[in-house]
């Protein structure tokens, strides 16, 4: 994937328009809890690996298997000679050169997003690699570094396969891993894209917030501002996607680009800032690179999967996020009238200066 990847452009979309309803029945309300539908898949599916990368490496090992450190991720060695580039030198961030084409190229070729392949270590690819250190490498997610090392290099040389932890019942499924902060598209239990992400901080809040119309909480055709308090929370649980909206959006729950809701107000969604920890209001942040495309990539009705790393996602069905409520302690400090914003003077002073008469 690179920074020419095509993706289709869409509408404006209605809040649960026809076909939504339609899907809404069908898979029925992702209020209600999904174990008993999902018990047979918990069965079917426990003895699975979860999210597995099989490398093959020469290494000259006897070809058993070896368990990493993250027991969701298996490396599996055989004497298959493989051709590799060395590395020379730790790549980070502002380097260039082919070395750093390369590390994109493989990146790219295993469905991360390093960016444009253009040579040059930039921001994306550093969010690229993080993704790779986390979800292959097992690396601690406020341990990632962002560089590639001779040993990060020569394991991503090797022939990676990422699988998925769930055969969904849509061709296309989503898989987010919430330990780890990353999220995966599979179609047809093939990665298409790999990205890291930053979901909901899990702490409470309350802010003044603007919110655009059309978004919860404005019914209005202009921009509203509210005090809100919230617990920025992504719950965990199987979900799909309902509803979408194209470009930059003021919500509750913050700024997006082109969100993909699944559970009420949550959305997978671009941000500028997609730290390694948890740092949303409850969405789903990806790269705004990624964003531009990744609306293309699911449609309404294609599930969602959100692992904590604690209990299976059946196990919540499909729980509803924390409501937010009004802040208590809020105090306007604009206001936006409808068609634009109006500048108050401060009210001022006025000075009289008695006048004097000179009689000649």
């Amino acid at each position: 994937m690179n920074d020419d990847t095509p993706y289709n452009e869409f509408d404006e979309f209605d809040d649960f328009e026809p076909e939504d309803r339609e899907l809404h029945d069908e898979y029925g309300d992702f209020r209600q809890s999904a174990y008993d539908r999902w018990r047979p898949a918990i069965a079917a599916f426990a003895v699975l690996l979860t999210v597995v990368a099989i490398a093959v490496v020469g290494n000259g090992d006897n070809g058993s298997n070896s368990e990493s450190s993250n027991p969701d991720v298996v490396v599996e060695s055989t004497n298959v000679p493989l051709v590799t580039v060395p590395l020379t030198r730790t790549l980070k961030t502002g380097m260039k050169g082919d070395d750093v084409l390369r590390v994109q190229q493989r990146l790219a070729a295993l469905r991360f997003d390093p960016g444009p392949q253009d040579g040059v270590f930039g921001q994306n690819t550093v969010q690229a690699v993080w993704a790779f250190e986390k979800l292959v490498m097992a690396t601690p997610r406020d341990r990632a570094t962002g560089t590639v090392t001779k040993s990060t290099w020569a394991i991503m040389q090797s022939d990676l396969r990422i699988s998925p932890r769930r055969k969904a019942d849509t061709a296309t499924h989503v898989e987010l891993y919430l330990p780890e902060q990353v999220m995966t598209v599979f179609k047809d239990g093939a990665p298409a894209l790999i990205t890291h992400i930053s979901s909901g901080s899990t702490e409470k809040w309350c802010e003044e917030v603007t919110i655009d119309p059309g978004e919860d909480g404005n019914n209005t055709n202009a921009q509203i501002k509210q005090g809100i308090c919230g617990e920025a929370i992504t719950p965990p649980g199987i979900f799909y996607f309902y509803n979408r909206r194209v470009g930059m959006r003021e919500s509750k729950l913050g700024t997006m680009y082109n969100p993909v809701y699944f559970n009420y107000n949550i959305a997978v969604h671009g941000a500028i800032l997609v730290p390694l920890e948890p740092a949303s209001h409850g969405c789903v942040r990806i790269p705004m690179s990624v964003a531009r495309y990744f609306p293309a990539l699911v449609a309404y009705g294609d599930r969602i999967y959100v692992f904590d790393g604690i209990k299976e996602p059946e196990e919540y069905g499909s729980p509803v996020p924390p409501f937010d409520k009004p802040d208590p302690n809020y105090v306007p400090t604009t206001t936006i009238p409808p068609g634009g914003t109006t500048t108050v003077k401060p009210a001022g002073t006025t000075t009289v200066v008695a006048s004097t008469t000179t009689t000649p």
